[in-house]
């Protein structure tokens, strides 16, 4: 059974997702051994209570630079033994130290089609913002690996949906949240546990 650790920052519908994910049977190999929220306070580590799964609280202000930070993150994985780290509407940008130490064992969920709408700047309603303002017909969703680079690292999933007349930033964000990022979050999630996601030359690929 592999040590799921999620990384959040906020409300943690994400993590929600994944809670609700777990207790129907739908991760397999897997189970969420630790929450850790850059911030005191928010309603992720509620859901974590709820839930008796233990959480850890690294204040992202009390360190002075990134690199601090994530040295502070990269021992608490370490405590944790953590076998995949799940970033779920985590606010901090890790620095390398611990994307290397866990490469291909952390990844994102980003809400575009990568690679549009997506890089540093890119966050939570500002890509849907600008999505409707291109006037894409589809927009979606993307789990990916984490590497040094904002939103660079290999794709495991994709899901779309389609973009409506009068949508509006908020509106297309609810839609892509219930349809693609409470779903396919999970599903990646399961299929890194059960060792079914395999990188060849930098892509990944799911395996039968």
């Amino acid at each position: 059974m592999k040590n799921i650790v999620v990384l959040v920052s906020g409300g943690g519908t994400n993590l929600q997702a994944l809670i609700d994910a777990e207790k129907s049977g739908l991760i397999k190999g897997g189970k969420i051994t630790c929450v850790i929220s850059s911030k005191d306070g928010v309603y992720a580590l509620e859901r974590a209570k709820n839930n008796n799964i233990p959480a850890r609280v690294i204040p992202r202000r009390e360190y002075p630079d990134s690199k601090s930070y994530s040295e502070a993150i990269l021992n608490a994985l370490n405590e944790e033994k953590a076998d995949l780290i799940v970033l779920a509407g985590f606010m901090t940008i890790l620095d390398e130290c611990v994307t290397k130490a866990y490469a291909y064992k952390i990844i994102n969920v980003h809400p575009a089609l990568i690679p549009s709408f997506c890089g540093e700047g890119f966050y939570g309603l500002k890509v849907h913002e600008k999505a409707l303002e291109y006037g894409v017909k589809v927009s979606g969703a993307t789990i990916h690996f984490v590497n040094e680079e904002a939103d660079a690292g290999a794709i495991i999933l994709q899901g779309t949906v389609d973009v409506q007349r009068d949508d509006t930033p908020e509106i297309l964000q609810k839609r892509i949240m219930e349809n693609v990022e409470w779903k396919l979050l999970p599903k990646a999630a399961s299929l890194f546990c059960q060792d079914k996601i395999e990188i060849i030359d930098g892509k990944a690929y799911i395996k039968d």
